[in-house]
């Protein structure tokens, strides 16, 4: 496990989960769309495991067979509806989240945003909760070709950043966050507060774990 971070300069954080706790808004949004739909309804955990993917590809996972015209239409739905949901039931910052940010932009560290939400949605949560003027580049499921789990999230950040893997410490709490940062050979770091089981994050191969932002490697 790696836990010398010395030569971190660039830290990716994935927002669902890692920054904003938005389990909630995500999982009544779903049902809500499902049930306008006349899909049936799936468990909890089916539909937080679509969290950290993109909004189509997860309702291609929960919905095995629908039609890409139908997919289209989920999406559409899903979006009208968080619009109205977000207003009434505003997501938060987990615990610690705005002072780590304060410490780690304080050190030096450029620090950034990588989600598969849409750059829209992403910067105005980052506004909204008051931890935009820590982040120095946002990136959405919009900005880029290939989403999570492939790397071309993180490989597109450090391009634009000017750092390169060996300086580049991706964080999340999903599997996908870390199969992305490793695939770019950039160090991981996963939270076991969001949205994925210590198991899950250990079997992705995360470098190191922590419990909560106060304990993160590189202020801790």
């Amino acid at each position: 496990m790696v836990t010398d971070f010395k030569d971190l300069r660039l830290v990716i954080f994935d927002f669902d989960g890692t920054l904003g706790d938005t389990r909630a808004n995500i999982v009544l949004t779903m049902r809500q769309t499902l049930e306008r739909l006349g899909y049936a309804q799936p468990d909890e955990d089916t539909i937080a495991a679509t969290i950290g993917v993109p909004l189509e590809k997860g309702f291609e996972q929960m919905l095995p067979g629908i039609s890409p015209d139908d997919v289209v239409l989920c999406a559409r739905t899903y979006r009208e509806i968080f619009e109205t949901n977000r207003k009434v039931l505003v997501p938060k910052l987990f615990p610690h989240v705005k002072e780590t940010l304060e410490a780690l932009k304080r050190a030096g560290l450029v620090l950034t945003v990588a989600s598969s939400r849409s750059s829209k949605s992403l910067n105005e949560f980052l506004r909204d909760m008051d931890i935009a003027p820590y982040v120095s580049y946002v990136l959405g499921a919009d900005n880029v070709t290939h989403a999570k789990p492939h790397p071309e999230p993180v490989l597109k950040t450090m391009a634009e950043m000017g750092f390169g893997a060996g300086e580049t410490l991706v964080v999340g709490d999903m599997p996908v966050d870390i199969l992305m940062g490793k695939g770019a050979g950039a160090r991981t770091c996963a939270v076991t507060y969001g949205n994925a089981t210590r198991e899950e994050l250990e079997a992705a191969g995360a470098d190191v774990i922590i419990d909560s932002l106060n304990s993160f490697p590189a202020v801790s």
